[in-house]
């Protein structure tokens, strides 16, 4: 074990003794989650921004995270540090018998099918041991955001076979599923709040965008952030301009504001 991360370790120890940070001892599983997955999701955006000194630091704090983690474990006697460093070395091994095993060589595509069948029987093998029927749906987070849950799931139906051929199929769904939304809308007439069939219309229609992504071999989850990225890059052009030129946003008709959109669109 390196100095600095056995160094990490003890730190850990040492928040966590009785007297050692209040706010450190308070913690548990479910009140540090929320800063897993913060932290996570930070690290992704100093990838997106090509920042590699903030990179370093976010992946300090998500390993920060991994060894809290595993000293609340390591207290209850259920597992420590070394034990998930364990678990993923053994994994990594097991899901690459290319490499470290007998089988031959591999290009990239053919490893990715090798490695979701690998998974698919480790799965099956885990729901028969807890005497589950095995679905081809089972170890899809609850957790995840939504739009990749969706992604995901629909990419382990298409591994059972039930998806569309082509691309422009799964196109048309998403325009069936729009289509239903101004059907569930008009219905709705001038009701204050959204109908369930509207709501529900809404999460069919964002489903089978998901897949749609998917199909076109795009993240979902990826194109989304950049498409927000690109709509407030936009909307705090617009905001800019309409100083430039002496106005306030918030009072220009939604005529004006367009007409500021397409000016800073073109501008890019």
């Amino acid at each position: 074990m390196s100095a600095q991360l056995d160094r990490l370790l003890k730190i850990m120890v040492r928040l966590r003794a009785p007297n050692g940070c209040p706010w450190d001892r308070e913690q548990n599983f479910a009140s540090i989650a929320p800063y897993t997955i913060e932290e996570a999701y930070e690290v992704a955006d100093a990838i997106e921004r090509g920042d590699l000194e903030h990179l370093k630091d976010e992946l300090g704090d998500l390993l920060f995270q991994v060894v809290f983690h595993a000293q609340m474990a390591s207290e209850q006697q259920a597992f420590d540090f070394e034990a998930v460093a364990g678990a993923i070395a053994g994994k990594l091994e097991r899901r690459h018998p290319h490499v470290f095993g007998a089988g031959g060589a591999l290009n990239a595509d053919e490893q990715s099918v090798q490695w979701e069948d690998i998974k698919a029987r480790e799965r099956h093998s885990a729901s028969r041991a807890s005497g589950s029927d095995p679905s081809h749906l089972d170890g899809v987070p609850n957790a995840l955001p939504a739009l990749m849950r969706a992604y995901k799931l629909s990419k382990r139906a298409a591994r059972a076979g039930f998806d569309f051929e082509h691309a422009a199929q799964s196109a048309d769904k998403v325009a069936e599923e729009l289509a239903e939304v101004r059907e569930a809308a008009a219905d709705n007439g001038s009701q204050p709040t959204p109908s369930r069939e509207i709501f529900e219309e809404i999460g069919d229609l964002l489903f089978a965008a998901a897949n749609l992504a998917r199909k076109l071999d795009v993240d979902a989850e990826a194109a989304l952030r950049a498409a927000n990225g690109k709509f407030e890059r936009r909307f705090r052009g617009m905001e800019e301009l309409a100083r430039e030129r002496g106005l306030v946003f918030a009072d220009l008709d939604l005529a004006a504001q367009e007409a500021l959109w397409q000016s800073v669109k073109r501008g890019e």
